[in-house]
């Protein structure tokens, strides 16, 4: 692709972005004021469906629960050769209060746009409002599914939109997504081939003992002295069973049991998370939670229950569709890097990327004035998303598409 067409197609994409943003922030605001949790988004996906009708696209609802799946058709050719792209954004909130006090803070007690996906929702559609009326003058041949997908926040939504047919009802050849990162500063990207974000276990430990009266403890196993013992034990589990050149987390986020001072309860509960990058080191720390737990069990004559539950895997990039991400990124004006190192958080569009190529971007939203504490921390009671990030989003979802379907291939503005 020659320099001149090159700045042609870039400025395509970006005329009239501004002067949607008025409309988006609006849009944003209002999610973000009505947040709804996942598999509940009813009134997120009628919003969204209706918007996309308006544009003139197939609107198809329902998909997986409450997801949405707008298609966009370039040309009127049909068949498995036509290219095809998915461009994904989440639409569920978190089950938490709301600490903020913007005009548009949540109106729903419990629920909060805590990470953002209100502004994910807002940027895709509009890409496909600017997609509609640019495809043209970017000369694109093919087909663009805009999916929007309940239930991210640990509800697994994606895997639900496959299991309903997503891939086999609406084609992909690749399929992108973006989660804003408040750790790096407005303008910037990062993403890499391979591992990206981690895969997310949970495991929930039952000690039970028979409980008595504190006062003669020889009567009964101590659960909690026993539970206290395989806190300390799990948290060695990652130093001593994971080879030091990998990476891998195992953290107890929660142990409870007991209601009274000179009562040793009968029964105590444990509960946490492990992320890795890889299903060996799963397997590992899998097996090696178990062993110790029945060790406990047996040195301190408790019975141990473990339920173990892999409930994201890792999200891995293909490496040709990361560098387009990041050209794609250079092509629109942002600062795209490659990421030094993945992120022990999990994305549920990982199940997406296990079926069909492609890569997930984070971009960049931190502020030079961050306001109140904790505005800037994803899943922070404070956290809101930075609406000066929308344009940037739009840009770059309608740039991977112009590089997905345009003239093979468009490419860069080298």
């Amino acid at each position: 692709m020659n320099p001149v067409s090159a700045n042609c197609k870039l400025s395509t994409i970006a005329a009239s972005v501004n002067d949607l943003l008025p409309d988006l922030v609006g849009l944003r605001r209002d999610l973000h004021a009505h947040p709804e949790l996942a598999f509940e988004e009813q009134r997120t996906a009628g919003i969204v469906a209706n918007a996309l009708r308006l544009l003139g696209l197939e609107v198809h609802e329902g998909v997986g629960g409450t997801g949405v799946v707008g298609t966009l058709r370039c040309d009127e050719s049909c068949g498995s050769d036509v290219p095809s792209v998915g461009l994904r954004a989440d639409m569920d909130a978190l089950p938490m209060m709301e600490l903020g006090q913007r005009a548009y803070a949540s109106r729903s007690p419990g629920k909060h746009h805590g990470c953002g996906h209100d502004g994910h929702t807002s940027m895709l559609l509009g890409a496909a409002q600017q997609l509609v009326r640019t495809r043209k003058a970017l000369g694109l041949s093919g087909t663009v599914h805009f999916i929007f997908q309940p239930a991210e926040e640990g509800k697994g939504g994606a895997a639900r939109m496959i299991e309903d047919g997503l891939f086999e009802r609406f084609p992909c050849d690749r399929v992108f997504a973006l989660h804003n990162w408040p750790d790096l500063p407005l303008g910037q990207v990062q993403t890499r081939p391979g591992p990206i974000m981690a895969a997310a276990d949970r495991f929930d430990i039952s000690v039970r003992g028979k409980g008595g009266h504190a006062a003669q403890p020889h009567h009964t196993p101590d659960a909690i002295l026993a539970a206290s013992q395989l806190v300390v034990q799990l948290n060695t589990i990652v130093a001593r069973r994971i080879d030091p050149g990998e990476s891998a987390v195992l953290s107890v986020t929660r142990i409870e049991g007991g209601h009274s001072h000179n009562v040793l309860p009968a029964e105590v509960q444990i509960t946490g998370t492990v992320r890795s990058f890889d299903a060996a080191s799963q397997d590992r720390i899998e097996a090696a939670l178990r062993a110790t737990a029945q060790g406990v069990a047996l040195a301190s004559g408790t019975e141990v229950e473990v339920k173990y539950l892999r409930y994201y895997p890792a999200t891995i990039n293909t490496a040709a569709e990361a560098a387009m991400a990041l050209d794609a990124a250079r092509a629109v004006g942002l600062q795209a890097m490659v990421a030094p190192r993945a992120a022990f958080t999990s994305e549920d569009f990982a199940f997406m990327l296990q079926r069909r190529p492609g890569a997930y971007l984070w971009l960049g939203q931190g502020r030079d004035d961050p306001g109140p504490d904790g505005e800037r921390a994803l899943h922070h009671p404070c956290y809101d998303f930075n609406d000066d990030a929308l344009p940037l989003g739009v840009r770059w979802f309608c740039e991977v598409a112009a590089r997905a379907l345009g003239p093979q291939e468009m490419g860069a503005a080298d």
